[in-house]
């Protein structure tokens, strides 16, 4: 299903650079944008099983910010094709659910963190002609989301009975955008969207033999803010 996924965006993208080849020497085809990234999680994971584990354990994850960086390619005069990613951020699992587990405090605590490599590829269609200032567009494409530095915190650790290893599963999904650019001059602009990503992933937690696991939505949203330089 992956595969296939990644066969229509390409398809898409190579449909408009064959409509968009006759971009000539009056357009600047590229552009670099650099800015930051505010994201925020709407997770919805199974609580998690396992051996003595009661019901209702779940978790979630605090929001976080990192610098954001794209290429993007002029395809034609409204289709653009963008490469985007962040700098990996240090995201931070909490515990959702029973104050304690034991006499273990839980709830609200950081029991696991984690870093993800998370590019997007996005074929965007830009409103208004190339003269115009400001230009909406909306955009469709695939997110690839990597987990890696994954660690079990000391609270993380005393929940689970002594040193705990985690493991997270890659992730393959759709990701959409909706945006403003809004140019200064021909080569400088500022850019303004939201981006939305579906990233599932399974989780393990390894803690001398005895495993427990759940299965997360991440769901992360992002407001990007960034300034733009085209050539």
């Amino acid at each position: 299903m992956t595969v296939r996924k990644g066969k229509i965006l390409f398809a898409l993208i190579a449909a408009a650079t064959a409509t968009g080849a006759y971009a000539d020497e009056d357009h600047l085809n590229n552009s670099l944008r650099a800015g930051a990234y505010y994201i925020w999680y709407d997770t919805h994971g199974d609580d998690l099983s396992g051996p003595y584990v009661p019901t209702g354990v779940n978790i979630k994850l605090k929001d976080v910010i990192t610098p954001y960086v794209a290429y993007v390619r002029r395809l034609s005069e409204h289709f653009s094709a963008e490469l985007a990613f962040g700098a990996p951020p240090l995201t931070k699992t909490v515990g959702k659910g029973p104050a304690t587990l034991g006499s273990v405090p839980f709830n609200g605590q950081t029991i696991v963190t984690a870093r993800w490599l998370a590019p997007s590829v996005l074929l965007n269609y830009n409103f208004f002609g190339d003269s115009a200032a400001l230009r909406p567009f909306v955009g469709a494409g695939i997110n690839y989301t990597r987990f890696y530095s994954r660690q079990s915190t000391a609270a993380g650790n005393a929940v689970g009975g002594g040193p705990t290893s985690i493991s997270l599963t890659s992730s393959v999904g759709p990701a959409v955008t909706i945006g403003l650019v809004y140019k200064f001059t021909r080569r400088f602009s500022v850019h303004a969207s939201i981006n939305a990503a579906e990233v599932d992933s399974d989780l393990t937690a390894n803690t001398a033999g005895v495993i427990r696991k759940t299965h997360v939505a991440f769901g992360p949203r992002a407001l990007i803010v960034s300034a733009g330089y085209s050539f």
